[in-house]
């Protein structure tokens, strides 16, 4: 009689079976928070007006009860765009209550931070462009700790900058250059981006108006980037990059949609996009897009 197979071995292939089964259930249930965390609902919207509400938005937290801030070209003062600064980009308020709002001009070699102090008064903060930097000057994104203040250039683009934050900052004065102190390392390009929001000390929401789709395989999508570590003005940081969705591009008319400006109210846990129709369009069904996390 030939000799049985050996038990042990029809043993350790079922417990292997049955390591891998459970190794694989472990990985979904541990993936499953994560995608969760990052899926963000439509709830809503709201009119953008296109003259005062088609560049950016930012929440305020002090003095309580505040409205929410816009910008558009209508809200420029004839003041700042008589000196040149005629496009302001998608603003940030800190949590102590500084409100930044970013301009540019056509030409130059500065871009400008308007700030308005928790008191009320404005001041104007100028920063001298480095070496091979670009002129625009889209959004800022101030950190929960109110230190510093990062901002993006047009285009395709593997950094976001670094600097201190005008008014809230102490090292910072409307007397001196606005220097950049660090900067964020992307590990994926991204294109286009017109504005990002700290959802917590090392994440930010952004805004991107890539045309294209070839980065993340979508047009015009929501990016989260997760840092390394958080800004400090001293060293640089890594961000990694990932694309949650499109963002909606919903209107009347046919033709090329633009994003705009992003807002993360942390009271409520909602997040706020600007999304401008096209064509005529832009005048009638403009939107601020409210999403939360499902």
């Amino acid at each position: 009689m030939p000799p049985r197979p050996a038990r042990p071995r029809r043993h350790a292939v079922r417990s292997t079976l049955v390591a891998l089964a459970t190794a694989a259930a472990t990985a979904l249930v541990a993936a499953q928070p994560a995608a969760a965390a990052d899926t963000w609902t439509e709830v809503g919207s709201d009119r953008a007006d296109p003259l005062t509400e088609s560049q950016g938005l930012a929440s305020v937290e002090v003095p309580a009860n505040s409205a929410n801030r816009y910008t558009g070209i209508g809200t420029i003062p004839l003041s700042v765009s008589t000196r040149g600064w005629n496009h302001v980009g998608d603003p940030d308020a800190s949590y102590g209550g500084y409100y930044v709002e970013p301009y540019q001009s056509d030409s130059g070699t500065a871009k400008m931070y308007r700030v308005q102090a928790p008191g009320g008064a404005w001041s104007e903060y100028v920063h001298t462009l480095g070496s091979g930097e670009a002129l625009n000057n889209s959004w800022v994104a101030i950190t929960p700790n109110s230190q510093w203040m990062l901002s993006g250039e047009w285009g395709t683009m593997t950094r976001f900058q670094v600097f201190p934050t005008p008014g809230a900052n102490p090292g910072t004065s409307p007397s001196a250059n606005l220097p950049q102190v660090s900067t964020v390392r992307l590990d994926h390009a991204v294109r286009d981006v017109q504005g990002c929001d700290f959802t917590g000390p090392t994440t930010l929401l952004c805004s991107s108006d890539d045309p294209a789709g070839t980065l993340f395989g979508i047009t015009k999508p929501l990016l989260k980037v997760e840092l390394s570590a958080e800004p400090n003005g001293t060293s640089d940081v890594t961000g990694h990059v990932t694309a949650l969705r499109q963002l909606p591009l919903r209107s009347s008319c046919s033709g090329t949609f633009e994003t705009e400006g992003v807002d993360y109210d942390r009271r409520t846990g909602t997040l706020r996009v600007i999304v401008v129709s096209p064509g005529f369009c832009v005048l009638t069904d403009s939107k601020t897009y409210r999403f939360t996390q499902s």
